[in-house]
Formats: C-alpha cells, structure tokens, sequence
C-alpha cells in the first residue's frame, strides 16, 4: 500500500448521528446486563456494518452505484452472510 492509498483512508471523515451511539450503547448495555453477551456481539457488528456501508455509503462510493467495485459489494455481501450465519448460530443450542 503506497502512500496515496493511506492518504485517502487517513483522510476520510465518516459522520454517525449522536443519537445511533446512544441507541447502540443503551442496546448493548441491556444485552449485557441481561447476560445475552451473543445478542450484544451481533448488534454491534450490525451497528458497525451499517454505518460504515449504509449510512456513509456517499462517502465510500459517492452518490451513484455504479462507483461500488466488485471487491466493495463481495465484502459488503460476505459481511451479511456472517451476520445471518452468527444469528442461526446463537439461536441453535449445543447440548
């Protein structure tokens, strides 16, 4: 990675709103209060992925789709299978 590269991700500025931190921190909090330490896991891994490919999306590909690479949409894709796979993972018991 040369130095341009690391430019523009040391550059990048994403905004999430005041009020998703607070839903985010309160959620979480009650997941662990309530002992469900999986259900906080997975609430923040979908928190994080939606920010940083939802809500910023116009920052990280700009206002047209047709920016998003091949490599952007695979990753974006593999991280919605690994949220379905951990969900049917935490709800099935291994007794």
């Amino acid at each position: 990675m040369d130095f341009a590269q690391l430019e523009a991700i040391y550059s990048t500025q994403l905004s999430i709103p005041m009020y998703q931190i607070g839903l985010l921190l309160l959620i979480s909090t009650l997941a662990l209060l309530f002992g469900r330490i999986k259900v906080a896991l997975i609430n923040n891994y979908l928190f994080a992925l939606y920010w940083g490919y939802i809500l910023n999306r116009a920052v990280l590909v700009g206002d047209n789709l047709e920016k998003v690479s091949y490599f952007t949409a695979l990753y974006f894709g593999f991280g919605i299978i690994i949220a379905i796979f951990a969900v049917v993972g935490f709800m099935t018991h291994s007794d």
